[in-house]
């Protein structure tokens, strides 16, 4: 079957299922200990490493899936690179516990390095499989990603259930779900190389060639605004945790999971959002949403701890109104021989250099403030919440000013040479 063809074809029950469990299962193992792996360092007297923890994930995302993606446009079927990395990472995971409870700061950190390495890359790679076998039917995305949300709750219920939101033992409910999922994923249905016989050049394996991609106006605006928004996100991910445990909130892994309920609820009205209001503000009402919602923190320390609940349920217009509808952009423009690549671009700027600048920028202004104050003190937390607020303003700013889109749907040209550049209307 050509690749026409197979895009041609009805997206059968088997294989949304398969889809949506393959999305489900992969924000279960990131779901299960990214949220509260602040909270367990904080608690095991590793505070002083969150922030080089976060960041150090972050340059897992910037040297790791470009690298693979550009091996897995040529050489490895997107599956079985799914499958193979989550297994190496399963193995990782499960020597993190002994090294958290023994306060081994430099192991832990090398351990995470290492383990994100292998992760980092699946998050473009689920993409990258959904959007392959989706074919013309795009806008079917958002009702499988939104199973991956729901992954992450679950996930987090069932981590706050057990008891584990600071304990290192959650590392082994991690290592057990993502051995399986490796297991699972070579099971998926077989996603061949989209670059499969074209020349390697050594620049791909930085993945040079999605780099072509910024000589279009939309897409360079995208990257620039998810930079400025990955601060924010990056912020918000590496101290959340300890900020609701300073707070007094009991049982965050629960609470934090809130958002991905939030997200669930959101994510169904993609669709009419982008027939009523159009890609270009639903993606700017996301941006904003983040310097709302990190504002409400702020509000939170002073006052009491529903406002910072209230903010964490504003995730579903913050997530799913900007990182999904981003996703779904890409893989609507972007040519499928560059497909996985480009998926890995939006990592690489949001889950990398973006969190990489909110990590370290954050755990700078931690050390300076709370760190050297008592935990009772929340007025300290303020001067690191303000970061991530202009951080979000700056990238609405930016994006209503230079993207051009109407509410109509994007219009794609290819052409039949190597050079395969895209043009994007409306």
């Amino acid at each position: 079957m050509t690749a026409t063809e197979e895009e041609r074809t009805s997206v059968s029950s088997g294989l949304f299922l398969r889809l949506t469990a393959m999305m489900l299962l992969e924000f279960v193992v990131f779901g299960s200990w990214f949220a509260t792996f602040g909270l367990i360092l904080a608690t095991h007297g590793l505070a002083g490493t969150i922030g080089h923890a976060y960041s150090l994930a972050a340059v897992a995302a910037i040297v790791s899936p470009m690298f693979l993606g550009s091996l897995g446009d040529r050489f490895v079927q997107s599956q079985k690179g799914l499958g193979a990395a989550h297994l190496a990472g399963g193995a990782t995971m499960l020597l993190l516990p002994a090294a958290v409870a023994h306060r081994g700061g430099g192991l832990t950190l090398t351990l995470i390095f290492v383990y994100m390495l292998f992760f980092q890359p699946t998050l473009g790679l689920t993409n990258h499989i959904a959007f392959r076998h989706l074919g013309t039917h795009q806008r079917l995305f958002p009702y499988i990603r939104v199973f991956g949300t729901l992954g992450w709750f679950i996930a987090g219920q069932a981590v706050g259930w057990m008891g584990l939101s600071a304990s290192p033992r959650l590392f082994f409910v991690t290592a057990g779900v993502s051995l399986a999922f490796g297991l699972y994923a070579f099971t998926l249905p077989r996603t061949q190389p989209p670059a499969k016989g074209v020349r390697f050049q050594i620049g791909d394996v930085v993945g040079a060639k999605a780099f072509t991609l910024f000589r279009h106006r939309n897409f360079a605006v995208l990257m620039v605004c998810a930079l400025f928004t990955a601060v924010a996100l990056g912020v918000y991910n590496t101290y959340a945790s300890p900020f609701l445990g300073a707070l007094g909130v009991h049982d965050v892994a629960s609470v934090l999971s809130l958002g991905q309920a939030s997200e669930v609820a959101f994510i169904v009205t993609i669709p009419w959002v982008l027939r009523y209001i159009g890609i270009k503000w639903a993606l700017f009402s996301g941006m904003v949403m983040w310097s709302v919602r990190l504002a409400l923190f702020i509000v939170a320390a002073g006052t009491h701890d529903w406002v910072a609940i209230l903010a964490i349920a504003l995730q579903g217009i913050c997530n799913d109104f900007f990182l999904v509808l981003a996703a779904m952009y890409i893989g609507t423009v972007a040519p499928v021989r560059l497909s996985a690549q480009a998926q890995g671009m939006l990592i690489l700027i949001t889950s990398g250099i973006g969190q990489f600048i909110g990590a370290e920028l954050s755990g700078r202004l931690y050390d300076a403030t709370v760190a050297k104050h008592p935990a009772s003190d929340l007025g300290q937390w303020t001067a690191l919440w303000i970061l991530p607020v202009v951080s979000g303003l700056v990238a609405a700013v930016i994006w209503a000013a230079f993207f051009r889109h109407g509410r109509s749907a994007e219009v794609v040209r290819y052409h039949d040479d190597a050079s395969a550049e895209l043009v994007v209307g409306g």
